[in-house]
């Protein structure tokens, strides 16, 4: 069983990381294999429409999406991470979310587990949880639900408070990784 944490931060060591961390540790925890991918020093380019996927299933950009695609494919579960940038997800996750397009045709998103990571300063957690589960259910992934987490400078998170009231950022990115583990471990006789 293979959990894959994409960190869609533009910034290494951010608390979209920490939150990942914490997250892919306690699916590690649970008996997952786990991946950390940060995007922060990857290159990928954003999707030009082009049209070439729709006919032969593969994006022809060539960048570091290549790696990316080749993980999205090898996991059962992946966690989506990212921070609210102008009550929206970034450019990075943006960029990948447009990029998938590739795998429509081909289903290769098609029942594996999902789901969403969210930091946000004060505003737009919800919105982005909303979004991230639109591109999920698009996909045709099993939506395993998601975390948020507060916080603006680095670090803010490993004290900040989550999207509960009852719950800190940390407690609830454990609780995720542990759900979507117990979720994919439901699924993966099905899925393979």
């Amino acid at each position: 069983m293979k959990v894959l944490g994409i960190v869609c931060s533009p910034r290494m060591g951010g608390n979209t990381e920490i939150l990942m961390k914490e997250a892919l540790q306690a699916a590690q925890e649970a008996g997952a294999e786990i991946r950390l991918f940060p995007l922060a020093d990857k290159k990928i380019m954003p999707c030009d429409a082009c049209g070439a996927c729709e006919e032969t299933g593969i994006c022809i950009v060539e960048d570091d999406m290549q790696e990316l695609y080749n993980a999205l494919e090898d996991a059962d579960g992946i966690i989506f991470g990212t921070p609210v940038y102008f009550l929206n997800v970034t450019a990075q996750a943006k960029a990948v979310i447009d990029r998938t397009y590739a795998f429509l045709r081909t289903r290769k998103l098609r029942g594996k587990v999902a789901a969403a990571l969210v930091v946000a300063r004060r505003i737009g957690a919800g919105q982005v949880l909303s979004l991230l589960y639109t591109f999920f259910t698009v996909q045709r992934m099993i939506i395993a639900g998601g975390a948020v987490g507060y916080g603006r400078e680095k670090g803010e998170v490993v004290h900040g408070t989550g999207g509960s009231p009852v719950f800190s950022a940390m407690e609830e990115a454990r609780a995720l990784g542990k759900s979507l583990t117990r979720m994919v471990s439901k699924m993966k006789p099905s899925i393979d």
